[in-house]
């Protein structure tokens, strides 16, 4: 099935969103840890919504416009994170680490690539 310009971006601003939630520490206390609204989600979706959506993105990375460096980008930050989702599962026990400031710096480097601003509604 080929997928319309305006359904590319979609699923692209969908896995921008999943990796601003990775990239903001208030987020996953208030949501992830707390369970706070509005948003319904934690890491386990993340992770799911990630990878689902994120990995077609890498491998069709041409078809969505995402440039060479884009790409670098996100497959860094896709192999770091599916090492790091593998070892833990529970924002409790990594929200402080090292391993996972690491992950954050590289989510905002992504956001930056692509000039993403989350929509707050």
């Amino acid at each position: 099935m080929q997928l319309t310009n305006k359904a590319k971006k979609d699923i692209l601003n969908f896995v921008l969103e999943r990796v601003s939630n990775i990239s903001d520490k208030e987020y996953q206390k208030r949501v992830w840890i707390r369970g706070e609204g509005p948003e319904c989600d934690d890491f386990t979706e993340t992770v799911c919504h990630f990878f689902d959506d994120g990995d077609p993105i890498i491998e069709n990375y041409k078809d969505f416009e995402i440039t060479d460096s884009q790409y670098v980008l996100l497959t860094k930050f896709r192999d770091e994170f599916r090492g790091f989702s593998r070892k833990y599962d529970f924002p409790q026990e990594f929200i402080d680490t090292p391993e996972w400031a690491k992950i954050m710096k590289l989510a905002k480097e992504i956001l930056k690539a692509f000039n993403y601003q989350k929509n707050v509604r």
